[in-house]
């Protein structure tokens, strides 16, 4: 009888045991997280990489890509037709993009950037967005804004007029010096981003001298000059599509790390909390 007991005592002890085991081999669900070092941060969000409250960039896409896409669109087609590629002859065929394709990608970038506390990519966004809105302005033939600048109406004429083209090239002039204040920033993301700032200032300031030609009535002049200006933004044009290549790339996972060209290993540490978080990683 006690080795009955004993028997199912011990058949007892290994239900038990079987029971325990059965409890630990339980599926739990884990929640992994992916961190990312500093230099990929600066690759696909073109701002440095600084603790902020929130998990925005966990929760959200990256918006990035989507506003340098309008960009690269608006810019390229722009920059082909200065420079007179098919014979094409003036812009006001592009005045639909530079108002819809351009500035509509890069509202919402400016709007996802600002969510996600990105602020230089939010204003370098914003910044090109309200250009490429005033500019297709200009460009739309239905307002013939240039007619205001002749005395007899003529949108044409007004076109040609000292005062209209005097005045484009005073705008440009101060764009190209918005430009060049971005461009300093982008010193601290990477040689590419940097590469499309500098290319797209000088551009701005070519295009101006063009509009003074104009206005002086140099025609040729103003012509060499407008290729040229076209040049810059071409150069700009391919250093933004390798840029979105790159970024979506990298949030693809596709197997390849191209470079940029990173230089905020170039800047000093002024965040604490960036430091501890770089030498952890």
């Amino acid at each position: 009888m006690a080795t009955t007991n004993g028997a199912m005592g011990h058949h007892a002890s290994s239900n038990d045991a079987i029971a325990h085991t059965d409890s630990k081999n339980e599926l739990h669900r884990t929640v992994t997280q992916l961190t990312i070092t500093p230099e990929m941060f600066e690759k696909l969000y073109l701002t440095p990489k600084t603790p902020r409250s929130g998990d925005n960039v966990k929760r959200f896409a990256n918006p990035t890509p989507m506003g340098f896409v309008g960009f690269v669109i608006s810019t390229m087609s722009f920059s082909m037709v200065l420079m007179g590629w098919g014979g094409a002859n003036g812009a006001s065929a592009l005045a639909g993009m530079f108002m819809f394709v351009g500035p509509v990608l890069l509202i919402l970038t400016t709007i996802f950037e600002w969510i996600m506390g990105n602020f230089f990519p939010m204003m370098v966004c914003s910044l090109f967005a309200v250009f490429w809105l005033s500019f297709g302005f200009l460009l739309l033939p239905t307002l013939e804004l240039s007619a205001a600048y002749s005395t007899t109406g003529s949108a044409a004429e007004g076109s040609v007029s000292q005062a209209y083209n005097a005045a484009l090239g005073l705008y440009l002039i101060v764009w190209g010096f918005a430009l060049f204040t971005f461009w300093i920033f982008t010193l601290k993301t990477n040689i590419i981003f940097a590469g499309i700032f500098f290319f797209v200032t000088v551009g701005a300031w070519i295009l101006s001298a063009a509009y003074w030609k104009v206005s002086q009535g140099n025609f040729d002049q103003a012509m060499k000059l407008q290729k040229a200006g076209g040049a810059m933004l071409f150069i700009v044009g391919l250093l933004g599509w390798y840029m979105t290549f790159v970024i979506m790339a990298a949030e693809m996972r596709l197997a390849v790390n191209l470079p940029v060209g990173d230089l905020s290993h170039y800047w000093h540490k002024t965040d604490v909390e960036m430091a501890v978080a770089e030498k952890e990683n």
